[in-house]
C-alpha cells in the first residue's frame, strides 16, 4: 500500500505559522467529510444487519405459515396429500435455513457493525474532543498576548511583567501540547481510515461465505433428491394445467359461438318441459314495504322436495319460503308486469307472488309447483308420473263454450260414465284405499271454463221473467219454477272456475281432484279471469244468476245433487256433483252421468255446502209433515217463516255487483 505523503510536522506545531494553520485547516476538513462519510456508511451496515436480522424472523414464520396448511381443511383440498407433505419437508429445511439465517446476523453484528461503530466512537470522536482543546489552548495563548503586548514602556513594574511572562509560557507550552496530540491524531486518522472502510466488508463478506458454504453443504447432501422431487411434480401440474386450461379455451370458444338468442330474455327456443318436479332459477319477488308501495326483489329461488327454497345473492345456504305440498298456483296480472303467477298456501293465508324472466321460465315453474303441491316426488318414479299426469292434463284442459259440446269433445265417452268402470265407480275401488284419479275422472276429459248463455236463451228469459231451461234435456214439468212460499232462500257471491264430467257422485274425493284439475288447466293455460255470480240455495233447487242482469245462467232441482264438499285446505273453493242422464245408447231409462262443477265463493266454502245440507233436509222433511215441523221448530226461522242460516252477503252481493273478469284467488 503506498504511504501517506501529506502529515502535519510536529515540529511546525510551535511556531504555528499561517503556513501550518492552512494545512491543518485541510486536515480538519477531511476529518469532517469522513465522518458525515462514516455515519452514512453506518447506516447502510445497520440497515443490511437489521434485513438479515428480520430475514431470520421471516424464515421462522415462513416454516411455522407452512405448517398450518395441513390444518386449514380446504373444502376443496382432496388430492392435496402430497402438496402437504412436502410442505412440510421444506418447513423442515427452511427452519435449518433460519438457524444459518441467524448465524450469519450475529456474525454481521461481530465483524462488520460494531468495528464501524468502534471507529467512529474512539477515533472520529477523539479527533473532534482534541480540535476542541486545540481551540481552547489557542484562544487562553492568545489572550496572554495580548496582555503581554500592553506593558508600558515607562515605570515597569517587575512583578506584573514576571506574572504575565510565566502565563505566556504557560498558555504557550499548554497550546504546544493541544497541538501536538492534535497533530498526531490528524496524522493517525489518515491510516485508521483505511482500515475502517475496509474491515467491516471483509468481515462481511466472510460471513457471506460462510453462510453460502453451509447452505451448499445443506442443499447438496441432503435436498438434491428431495428438490429433483419437487421439480417432477410440479411440471407434472404445470402440464396438467396446461392441458385443462386448452380445455377450458375450447369450450369458451364453443360456448361464445352461439346465436345471440342466448343472451337475449324470452327468445326460448326449446320446448316447455311441464313434466318438472324441480326447478331452480333467478325469480323477481314482489314484497310490501309500506301501506301502498311494493319493490321487487331478484332472487335465486330452487324446489327442495316438497318446499320452495330462497337463497339471496352471497348467502351460503338457502332458506324454506313455502312449503308446496296442496298449494296452489296460478298466473296473475299484478303492476303491469309479464309472467308473474302467484303461489298460495293450502290455507290461503301465506301467498307469493313472483315474476320469471320468459315464458318458457314462467310456465315451467307454473307446471313445476302444480307437480310438487301433488307430491308426485313422493312416489317410487315421479319422473313417470310427471310425464303421465302432463299427457292427461294436456287432454283435459281444451276449452269449450257450452254445455252441449262436452259428450263432442269427450275422446272416449264410455270411460266417463259409470258403467265405464268394473262394476260401478265405488265397486271397483278397494275398501279403504285411496281412488285413483282414473277412477275418479277419466283422462283426457274437457273442462268448461265458462257458462255461455245463447242469445236465444237470454231473450226467452227475459221474456218469460228470468225462468231458464234446463241444459240437460229435462222437461217444464220436471224443472218447476220455485214457488213463493219455499222455506229456504240463500244468496251467495261465488266465482265459477269450471266443471267437467266425472265417473261417479258418491265420493267426494272426486270433486276434490276435479278442483285439483280445474285448476291446474287454468295455470298451464293462464286462464285467470273469472265471472262473478250469485249462486242461490233453496229448498228445491240451485241457481247461478247474473248479478247485472238478474237472468239465471244455469239451475239444477236439489235432487239431482248427489255430492257436495269444501276444500280441505283452501276453505274457499267448493264444488257439488250433478247427476243427469245419458240416453245417447239408445237406454229408455238412459244411463247415469256425472258432472262436478267447481266454485270460489267470497266466504267460507263449508257456509254453502251447510245450506246445501240443510236443503236437502228439508226437501226429505217435507215428505213427512211432522218431521217438517220438528224441523222447523228447532231451527231459528225469519219474520216471514223462512230459516234463518247465515249472515246476509247483502254487502257481498252489492259490491259484487257489475265485477266482471275477476282474478281468481284459489
Amino acid at each position: 500500500m503506498p504511504a501517506v505523503h501529506h502529515k502535519l510536522l510536529l515540529e511546525d506545531a510551535l511556531p504555528d505559522s499561517p503556513q501550518t494553520r492552512s494545512l491543518l485547516s485541510v486536515f480538519e476538513e477531511d476529518a469532517g467529510m469522513l465522518t458525515d462519510y462514516t455515519n452514512q456508511l453506518l447506516q447502510s451496515m445497520q440497515r443490511v444487519f437489521g434485513a438479515q436480522s428480520e430475514m431470520g424472523l421471516a424464515t421462522e414464520q415462513l416454516s411455522k405459515q407452512l405448517l398450518e396448511y395441513e390444518k386449514k381443511n380446504f373444502a376443496l383440498g382432496k388430492g392435496d396429500e402430497e402438496v402437504i407433505t412436502t410442505l412440510q419437508s421444506f418447513a423442515k429445511t427452511v427452519v435449518e435455513l433460519n438457524s444459518l439465517h441467524s448465524t450469519l446476523a450475529n456474525q454481521m453484528a461481530d465483524s462488520m457493525v460494531f468495528p464501524l461503530i468502534q471507529f467512529r466512537e474512539k477515533d472520529l470522536t477523539e479527533i473532534s474532543t482534541l480540535k476542541e482543546i486545540f481551540g481552547i489552548a489557542t484562544d487562553e495563548h492568545e489572550a496572554t498576548m495580548v496582555k503581554y503586548s500592553r506593558l508600558p514602556k515607562k515605570k515597569e513594574n517587575e512583578k506584573l511583567k514576571t506574572d504575565l511572562v510565566k502565563e505566556v509560557a504557560y498558555t504557550r507550552r499548554k497550546q504546544h501540547q493541544a497541538s501536538l496530540q492534535y497533530y498526531c491524531a490528524l496524522n493517525a486518522l489518515q491510516y485508521r481510515k483505511r482500515v475502517a472502510m475496509l474491515e467491516p466488508m471483509l468481515g462481511y463478506t466472510q460471513a457471506q461465505i460462510s453462510f453460502f458454504k453451509k447452505g451448499i453443504e445443506l442443499v447438496s447432501k441432503k435436498m438434491d433428491n428431495f428438490l429433483s422431487s419437487v421439480s417432477t411434480m410440479t411440471q407434472s401440474i404445470q402440464a396438467q394445467l396446461d392441458t385443462e386450461a386448452e380445455a377450458m379455451r375450447a369450450s369458451q370458444r364453443e360456448l361464445l359461438s352461439v346465436e345471440d338468442t342466448v343472451y337475449m330474455p324470452d327468445k326460448d327456443t326449446e320446448p316447455v318441459n311441464r313434466t318438472l318436479i324441480q326447478k331452480a332459477g333467478y325469480l323477481n319477488i314482489r314484497n310490501k314495504t309500506g301501506l301502498v308501495t311494493t319493490a321487487w326483489d331478484r332472487l335465486f329461488f330452487f324446489t327442495q322436495g316438497g318446499n320452495l327454497m330462497c337463497q339471496p345473492r352471497g348467502a351460503v345456504a338457502g332458506g324454506m319460503v313455502l312449503d308446496l305440498d296442496n298449494s296452489s298456483v296460478m298466473a296473475v296480472e299484478c303492476e303491469d308486469r309479464r309472467y308473474c303467477f302467484q303461489i298460495t298456501s293450502p290455507s290461503g293465508k301465506t301467498s307469493m307472488i313472483l315474476q320469471a324472466e320468459s315464458k318458457k321460465e314462467y310456465e315451467e315453474w307454473i307446471c313445476t309447483v302444480n307437480n310438487i303441491s301433488r307430491q308426485i316426488y313422493l312416489t317410487e318414479n315421479p319422473e313417470a308420473v310427471a310425464i303421465r299426469l302432463n299427457q292427461s292434463a294436456i287432454q283435459a284442459v281444451t276449452p269449450i263454450t257450452s254445455f252441449e259440446k262436452r259428450q263432442e269433445g269427450s275422446p272416449n265417452p264410455d270411460r266417463a260414465k259409470p258403467g265405464g268402470v268394473n262394476a260401478g265407480s265405488s265397486g271397483s275401488l278397494k275398501t279403504g284405499a285411496a281412488p285413483e284419479p282414473e277412477d275418479l275422472i277419466a283422462p283426457g276429459t274437457p273442462i268448461q271454463f265458462d257458462i255461455m248463455l245463447p242469445a236465444s236463451e237470454f231473450q226467452d228469459q227475459n221474456r218469460a221473467g228470468g225462468r231458464r231451461t234446463n241444459p240437460f234435456g229435462e222437461t217444464d214439468d220436471d224443472c218447476s219454477t220455485e214457488s213463493d212460499d219455499s222455506l229456504l232462500q240463500q244468496v251467495f257471491a261465488v266465482r265459477f272456475l269450471g266443471s267437467m264430467a266425472v265417473r261417479c257422485g258418491d265420493n267426494q274425493e272426486v270433486i276434490y281432484e276435479a278442483m285439483r284439475q280445474v285448476l291446474a288447466a287454468r295455470a298451464i293455460h293462464n286462464i285467470f279471469r273469472t265471472t262473478e255470480s250469485h249462486l242461490m240455495v233453496t229448498s228445491s233447487s240451485l241457481r247461478l244468476i247474473d248479478p247485472q242482469t238478474q237472468v239465471t245462467r244455469i239451475s239444477f232441482q236439489l235432487g239431482e245433487v248427489c255430492q257436495f264438499a269444501a276444500h280441505q285446505e283452501n276453505g274457499r273453493l267448493m264444488g257439488f256433483v250433478i247427476e243427469g242422464r245419458d240416453w245417447s245408447d239408445g237406454d229408455e231409462e238412459g244411463a247415469p252421468s256425472f258432472s262436478a262443477f267447481v266454485f270460489e265463493s267470497n266466504t267460507e266454502g263449508e257456509k254453502i255446502c251447510y245450506t246445501i245440507s240443510l236443503a236437502k233436509d228439508i226437501t226429505e222433511a217435507k215428505k213427512d209433515p211432522e218431521a217438517l215441523a220438528q224441523l222447523m221448530k228447532n231451527m231459528p226461522l225469519t219474520n216471514d217463516g223462512k230459516f234463518l242460516l247465515l249472515e246476509p252477503e247483502t254487502d257481498d252481493i252489492t259490491n259484487g255487483a257489475g265485477q266482471e273478469d275477476l282474478e281468481s284467488e284459489a
